[in-house]
């Protein structure tokens, strides 16, 4: 078996913490938030990196030159706006460097996980084949759960062709 990269266990109690911190992210923002389906999201304009100076100029534009304004447009909710999105900006990054991190360690771990799964299933198998006690009754167990096809899926293939 290959080194076992991830071998220091995180307590649960960094795990609970850990829990605990994004339930506080989430109710502290949960006043504030709208929703999206993935539509939505799809169909809006984005305030991505290379326009967040337009709107910002823009914004300043606006505020400095309220006559050349249309009058549909509410340059206290574009305030609103323009604080909110460049204010969170920095939270959402590292959010998003912190997810990266549990990714990773999830990724991992349970990559490290499935092998020495696969391992003990494998010499599980081995045992079976030598008749070896207790060990076919693990085997069965263990063969219904492993995550290759089914047989309905193989007989619904089988079916449609």
């Amino acid at each position: 078996m290959e080194t076992n990269l991830h071998s220091n266990a995180i307590p649960p109690e960094v795990v609970e913490a850990l829990k605990q911190k994004t339930r506080e992210i989430s109710d502290l923002l949960a006043p504030y938030a709208t929703p999206l389906t993935a539509q939505e999201r799809r169909e809006l304009p984005i305030m991505g990196d290379k326009t967040v100076s337009f709107v910002e100029k823009a914004f300043e534009f606006a505020q400095a030159n309220a006559d050349l304004c249309p009058n549909f447009l509410d340059i206290p909710t574009f305030r609103i706006d323009m604080d909110d999105a460049t204010g969170l900006r920095v939270v959402r990054n590292n959010v998003r460097q912190a997810f990266e991190v549990v990714d990773d360690i999830v990724l991992l771990a349970g990559s490290e996980a499935y092998q020495s799964a696969l391992t003990f299933y494998n010499y599980i198998k081995l045992l079976v084949a030598q008749d070896v006690p207790r060990a076919k009754t693990i085997y069965e167990e263990l063969k219904q759960r492993f995550p290759g096809r089914s047989k309905a899926k193989k007989n619904d293939n089988a079916d449609n062709t």
